[in-house]
């Protein structure tokens, strides 16, 4: 067997595309303050939530990147574990957070509507990933407690799909399953007029067509070397980034600009990251950015619910929520920052070594 020590040296990151990762994260929870505040069509922010797909899009470039050469090595088993290790810890905290403030939200009390048991099987829903659209009041959230575990969902699917059959494919048969998901993404956004499905009991489907098209073509990405030499830098592509996601919201035509971003303009995008050089002093921010965007991304929600009912029942002047919101963001990236560091990466690094001596 392999020494697993070797197994466990990762490769050099894309520290672009780690920036880019953050700056996903932290459009995706402004979103989320701005959808509660403004209708669609005066939200400048609209198209963030489509930060989703181009986090899959991300995910298959680098899953392939970093297990491609080695998975035959490593198995099946332990390939899971890993990604267990590496996801799993902040779909835990994400849904003890999403407990607590199912409780202690002073603007809101479901639990006399729900009750010890239908609580329980929220929070066990959430703690193991499984979708449990209950509450009408969240919107028949897959996840009433934390409702970013949903794409949580679609990657650990993409990841098993990844260790049991796709990591197999040649380049050829991976182009055409991408080019099948692509027409999926277009029927899709063609029949329910957008791509923003996924999250809920009645879109549950559109969630795998997503994940599907994104972590396929990140895949074929790093198979086929897109990674495009340039020297836009991190900046530069996050203004390219930030772009797609203020595309104005109109009915008429989402249709059609959310397929072309997730399409083509996401993949292009991951290729440019790849092969774009970084200024050195922008080498913090962007180790930084890509350390903080998945508990960002995964303890924001649990806050979301109690700033909508806060919105619902206060109704808040304009005047005070320019002032809120941000302040509330700031909060939220710090809080991101102290759970990475005090309790995701210290139970990360213990899960990893145990599983090392295991191993040995």
């Amino acid at each position: 067997m392999q020494n697993n020590n070797s197994l466990l040296n990762t490769k050099k990151h894309f520290e672009i595309l780690d920036g880019l990762r953050g700056v996903a994260a932290i459009s995706v929870v402004l979103f989320h303050f701005m959808e509660i505040i403004f209708p669609p069509k005066e939200n400048v922010i609209v198209h963030s939530f489509l930060a989703v797909d181009f986090f899959f899009c991300l995910s298959g470039f680098v899953i392939a990147y970093a297990y491609d050469s080695r998975i035959a090595h490593l198995g099946v088993w332990q390939f899971i574990k890993l990604r267990l290790i590496r996801l799993h810890p902040l779909v835990v905290i994400g849904s003890v957070l999403g407990l607590l403030t199912f409780f202690l939200d002073p603007f809101s009390n479901f639990y006399p509507t729900y009750g010890f048991g239908q609580t329980l099987l929220m929070f066990l829903a959430s703690v193991f990933l499984i979708p449990y659209p209950l509450m009408e009041e969240r919107f028949f959230n897959l996840f009433n407690l934390n409702a970013p575990a949903w794409s949580l969902f679609w990657e650990y699917i993409a990841n098993i799909f990844y260790v049991f059959v796709l990591y197999k494919f040649s380049r050829n048969t991976l182009q055409i399953f991408t080019f099948v998901a692509a027409a999926l993404i277009c029927f899709i956004a063609f029949k329910s007029t957008n791509l923003m499905g996924g999250w809920s009991g009645s879109t549950f489907w559109d969630g795998g067509a997503r994940v599907l098209y994104s972590f396929l073509v990140g895949m074929l990405i790093f198979r086929s070397n897109w990674a495009i030499k340039n020297n836009i830098g991190f900046l530069g592509l996050s203004a390219l980034l930030l772009l797609a996601f203020i595309v104005p919201f109109n009915d008429n035509y989402n249709w059609l600009t959310e397929p072309l971003i997730v399409l083509i303009y996401f993949p292009v995008l991951v290729a440019l990251g790849a092969g774009a050089t970084i200024k050195p002093k922008l080498e913090p921010l962007c180790k930084l950015s890509g350390e903080i965007s998945y508990p960002l991304y995964m303890i924001h929600y649990p806050f979301i619910w109690v700033f909508l009912t806060y919105f619902v029942e206060i109704k808040p002047e304009m005047a005070l929520l320019k002032f809120t919101v941000p302040v509330y963001m700031v909060l939220l990236i710090g809080f991101a920052y102290l759970t990475m560091r005090f309790i995701d990466v210290p139970i990360r690094n213990y899960l990893k070594n145990k599983w090392v001596k295991n191993n040995r």
